[in-house]
């Protein structure tokens, strides 16, 4: 069973790899065809199960560690938890590690997956970032926690958005109730548009990173149909999953 990712390495940065999964392969049938990757949607757990071993087998990392995903702007460091054949069972939005063979999982169908590592190699921090995460502060509060955690710098880190919500398909009717005038810059008038990608960005580089550590794969979830799940574009989908981890040996 061949599940197609989008796989990305750092630049110069030892033993990391990245990989991006698409909804193209695995054996989900209807709206969750056919790689869902997520429990928690309805998708028959057999065909789950099944999607990610394979994902796994092919990507060849020892552990699976996810959370389950709340929209908050809670990061667990160091989990010792991980499995497979199981949704994530402690709530948060981000992970980070310093164990090789343990990837980090952050599932999406529109979010942005965020994945942070420092020029060393041996650290590791996944984010899972929505909308709400960015009106929150959460990659500036979760990039602080991880430097203070491990005695890092800013300066020395470098991030990775994946495919998500693109700028053309994020609109915001009630701007107003939900974001408010301190994010009015990335938002347009005219159009309803809130352009999430820049916002990223320019929240990275308000944590710290340089902006020649900062990279992204500009790649529309939800004007891509074919190629993504897409929360926008149906409330009954699919999840891709994310990962970043360190090789062993």
């Amino acid at each position: 069973m061949d599940i197609q990712v989008i796989p990305f390495a750092f630049p110069n940065v030892p033993g990391v790899r990245c990989a991006f999964s698409t909804r193209l392969g695995g054996l989900s049938d209807g709206a969750y065809g056919r790689a869902n990757m997520s429990f928690d949607v309805g998708d028959s757990p057999e065909a789950v199960r099944a999607n990610r071993r394979a994902l796994q087998a092919s990507l060849g990392f020892s552990v699976w560690t996810e959370c389950r995903q709340v929209h908050g702007d809670v990061t667990l460091f160091d989990p010792d938890f991980g499995d497979v054949d199981a949704p994530g069972s402690m709530d948060g939005d981000g992970l980070a590690t310093t164990e090789p063979g343990r990837a980090l999982i952050i599932k999406t169908a529109d979010c942005q997956p965020v994945f942070i590592a420092h020029a060393g190699g041996r650290h590791l921090l996944a984010l899972h970032v929505g909308w709400r995460g960015n009106r929150i502060g959460f990659i500036q509060a979760a990039i602080g926690q991880f430097c203070a955690r491990y005695d890092l710098a800013p300066a020395d880190l470098l991030a990775v958005r994946g495919p998500s919500l693109g700028p053309a398909a994020s609109e915001f009717i009630h701007f107003d109730a939900e974001w408010g005038e301190t994010f009015s810059p990335w938002f347009q008038p005219q159009t309803h548009r809130v352009h999430l990608w820049q916002l990223t960005r320019d929240q990275l580089l308000a944590a710290g990173l340089p902006a020649c550590h900062i990279y992204s794969l500009d790649l529309c979830t939800a004007s891509l149909p074919g190629h993504f799940f897409s929360y926008r574009q149906s409330r009954i989908t699919g999840r891709m999953a994310n990962a970043i981890w360190r090789e062993e040996g």
